[in-house]
């Protein structure tokens, strides 16, 4: 679907109400600027013109994302190709370049407060609201499977040690990951404790009784 259309008709009001239609949405969602006014010619008889109005979707979240994306790489001089799908109001946004590593930053803090600030971007008046999933070189399932193992790992030292273990902090989506993973040991809970941003998990051992 286009994102921008040209929609004409005897008045204004026609040729933005002809955009809507191309579009196929409602006039909240659009931005209208009108090319040609209406205009009945010498003496109502030569040189009629119709009404132009270019009519420009704006609450569409992928070209919004794309939007500005591609405002901060500009600025921040990054050659980056950007991806979009959006799928059961999930947009999934993958980056592809050279300079990578740079976005992602320590332990993906840098991804992720990009995918915080698009979050912010597309959801500010969308009656729905649209998660945003931001990836590059495969890091969100890297990240992962990293984060899988040292849960798994920090759980067999509570174990053989027979004393609860402490995590370093971590955001609310990589925590998420590891109560999952451990959700189910046999010998093992888990559980956050603190503030944001220093909130970490705490692996205890399970009562023998």
């Amino acid at each position: 679907m286009n994102k921008t259309v040209t929609g004409t008709g005897k008045t204004v009001e026609e040729a933005i109400n002809d955009g809507l239609q191309q579009l196929g949405v409602t006039k909240d969602q659009v931005e209208t600027n009108t090319l040609q006014v209406p205009d009945s010619g010498l003496m109502k008889i030569f040189g009629k013109k119709e009404a132009i109005v270019e009519v420009t979707l704006i609450n569409d979240p992928e070209q919004r994302a794309l939007d500005f994306l591609n405002d901060v790489f500009n600025a921040m001089k990054i050659a980056c190709k950007i991806q979009t799908r959006l799928e059961d109001n999930i947009l999934f946004i993958n980056l592809e370049g050279t300079d990578m590593g740079v976005l992602i930053g320590r332990r993906g803090q840098t991804l992720d407060s990009l995918q915080y600030l698009v979050s912010l971007v597309i959801n500010r008046k969308n009656e729905e609201y649209v998660r945003v999933v931001l990836d590059t070189e495969n890091y969100r399932a890297k990240r992962e499977k990293t984060l899988e193992d040292l849960g798994e790992k920090m759980a067999n030292k509570a174990v053989y040690y027979q004393k609860k273990m402490i995590l370093e902090p971590m955001n609310p989506s990589e925590r998420r990951v590891i109560h999952a993973k451990l959700q189910n040991h046999e010998k093992v809970f888990t559980f956050s404790e603190g503030e944001e941003p220093y909130r970490r998990i705490v692996i205890q051992l399970k009562d023998k009784n």
